[in-house]
C-alpha cells in the first residue's frame, strides 16, 4: 500500500472510514450516498486522494456529520510537502508580480 500523500489526507481518510464503520454501510452505500464513484472513496480513505470543499460536503451529508470534522485540528503544516502555505510576503509579491509592478 502507498503511503498516504499528506498527514491531512491520511486524517481526513481515517476520519472517512470510521465514520463509514461506525454507520456500518458498505463504501458502495456511502458512496452511492454521496453521489462518488466508489474507487475515489477508497483513494480519499486511503489517504491517497485530494478531497475537494465539495466532495467533503458531500460525505459529510451522507455520513450526517459537521464538514468540520474532516479537518478539526488540521494545520499548514499537515499538507503535502509541495505545498506551502503563502506568507504576508510572498502574497505581497504575487500581489506586485501579477500587476506588473
Amino acid at each position: 500500500m502507498k503511503a498516504p500523500r499528506s498527514r491531512a489526507s491520511a486524517h481526513v481518510g481515517e476520519i472517512v472510514r470510521e465514520l463509514r464503520s461506525k454507520s456500518t454501510l458498505s463504501r458502495a452505500k456511502l458512496a452511492a450516498r454521496a453521489d462518488l464513484d466508489v474507487t475515489h472513496l477508497a483513494r480519499i480513505e486511503s489517504g491517497q486522494g485530494n478531497p475537494t470543499l465539495y466532495v467533503l460536503i458531500q460525505l459529510a451529508t451522507a455520513l450526517e456529520v459537521s464538514p468540520t470534522v474532516f479537518v478539526e485540528g488540521l494545520k499548514a503544516s499537515d499538507l503535502p510537502e509541495d505545498i506551502k502555505p503563502y506568507s504576508e510576503a510572498d502574497f505581497r509579491r504575487e500581489l506586485r508580480r501579477r500587476m506588473g509592478v
